[in-house]
């Protein structure tokens, strides 16, 4: 299939941490008078995290849905239980929403209807889009480990009216676990968690022994560090025909961090510029875009005017960073 040139459609992913119902409706609130295209809602990490039940999330996708956006409801990356299953199944026999899956359980429930398969889908090739797609997959996210070069060998050969969606600033979800790492850090069970995740509305940096910032734990999830950022590649991610490109929520600075791509894409806002502004946003850690090109995923790769700006801010973020620890 050619690939299609055109400008695409900025998406918010669910957040993937742990907050109360009155800091993720002040949040929700706040997004609704952003430029986000597409907003996805729902616990897609741990099924202990239950602060926010279902009507209350249909309340705010009614917010979301008023203010003209696109909400997508996301499923439970871990299937772990009946109870788990069962609240899948409920979440799926919704008709106002568009689901995301990210489990295969999802899959098997959504078939023979539209959905969109998360970045936990290992959707690694041709063949896996084509299967789904008969399934009545329409749109799909890369997952966070491919590469550029793998992504245009998939963007050729995709069935039609297929979307492509990427994620482009975030922290990356690397790994998920029946253990919760949280839990453990404070010598508790998982059974007795006493939902130790709400103390860390940006997950809990794991260094290793020579002070260097390694994952984030984030209950059953492992996260990078460090934050993705392709704002220096969205030629070409308009080049490989990306119809979405996905921001990962975090609890600090979001609303700005859209409007940063929203003025890249709509407004030929510098790129060097919103570089350097990224960074100054961005949670300690630093920055990567590894993954994407074909390198490993804590990498960092840009052009040599803009690499300055990057070493010189980050240089400042980290110094600002020991200096509050």
């Amino acid at each position: 299939m050619a690939i299609k040139q055109k400008k695409p459609e900025l998406s918010l992913g669910p957040v993937l941490y742990y907050w109360d119902k009155a800091t993720l409706t002040k949040f929700y609130t706040r997004i609704a008078n952003t430029q986000i295209d597409i907003v996805y809602l729902g616990e897609t990490v741990c099924a202990k995290r239950k602060l926010m039940r279902r009507d209350d999330w249909l309340e705010i996708a009614e917010l979301l849905t008023n203010a003209g956006k696109q909400v997508v409801l996301s499923s439970m990356t871990l299937i772990e239980a009946s109870s788990d299953l069962a609240a899948l199944k409920s979440l799926c026999t919704n008709k106002d929403y568009a689901i995301e899956a990210n489990d295969m359980s999802a899959v098997q429930q959504l078939s023979g209807q539209s959905f969109i398969c998360g970045p936990a889908i290992n959707i690694y090739n041709p063949r896996s889009l084509q299967v789904l797609a008969k399934l009545g997959l329409k749109r799909w996210v890369l997952p966070v480990e491919l590469s550029k070069q793998t992504l245009a060998d998939m963007q050729k050969q995709k069935p039609e009216n297929i979307e492509t969606e990427v994620l482009v600033y975030g922290r990356i979800p690397l790994a998920y676990s029946a253990r919760c790492f949280t839990a453990r850090a404070h010598n508790l069970p998982k059974d007795d968690c006493q939902y130790k995740c709400l103390d860390y509305p940006d997950g809990l940096m794991l260094s290793t022994q020579e002070k260097e910032k390694f994952l984030i734990l984030n209950g059953i999830q492992t996260q990078s560090a460090k934050t993705t950022s392709l704002i220096n590649e969205l030629d070409e991610l308009k080049h490989l025909g990306v119809d979405i490109l996905r921001i990962s929520p975090a609890s600090q600075h979001c609303e700005k961090i859209i409007d940063i791509f929203y003025q890249c894409l709509h407004h030929s806002y510098p790129v060097d510029q919103a570089n350097t502004e990224l960074l100054s946003l961005m949670p300690a850690g630093g920055s990567c875009n590894g993954y994407w090109h074909g390198n490993s995923g804590m990498d960092l790769s840009t052009s040599p005017e803009i690499s300055q700006a990057k070493t010189t801010e980050e240089k400042r973020v980290e110094e600002k960073s020991c200096q509050a620890m």
